[in-house]
């Protein structure tokens, strides 16, 4: 099993910067894919980013693409969601996941472990 806390959200201006952290403890961190998902007020969670156990491969939604990188550290047991160019529409809870397929997935059925969340709010 393994444990997941988000770090980083906050509010910032349309155009600005955050970089979100997914701290995970427990079962070794390298088994796993690790993605970032978010849900807006009202709607349903849409994948974001996922990133492979080795941090070779990774997938971003189309909405994303261009404007926010994921990686991750496997000595500090850490995942990061670098997100630039904000625009409003990106205002969500963004939550990470750990997935134990060799596979990246962009679904997240496929995910066995979710954090908390971390609440982003772009302002206009």
């Amino acid at each position: 099993q393994v444990q997941l806390v988000e770090s980083g959200g906050g509010l910032v201006q349309a155009g600005g910067s955050l970089r979100l952290s997914c701290a995970a403890s427990g079962r070794t961190f390298s088994v796993y894919a690790m993605g970032w998902f978010r849900q807006a007020p009202g709607k349903e969670r849409e994948f974001v980013a996922a990133i492979s156990r080795g941090g070779g491969s990774t997938k971003y939604a189309d909405s994303v693409k261009g404007r926010f990188t994921i990686s991750r550290d496997i000595a500090k047991n850490t995942v990061y969601l670098q997100m630039n160019s904000l625009k409003p529409e990106d205002t969500a809870d963004y939550y990470c996941a750990a997935d134990s397929a060799r596979v990246v997935h962009v679904t997240e059925k496929f995910y066995d472990y979710w954090g908390q969340g971390a609440q982003v709010t772009v302002s206009s």
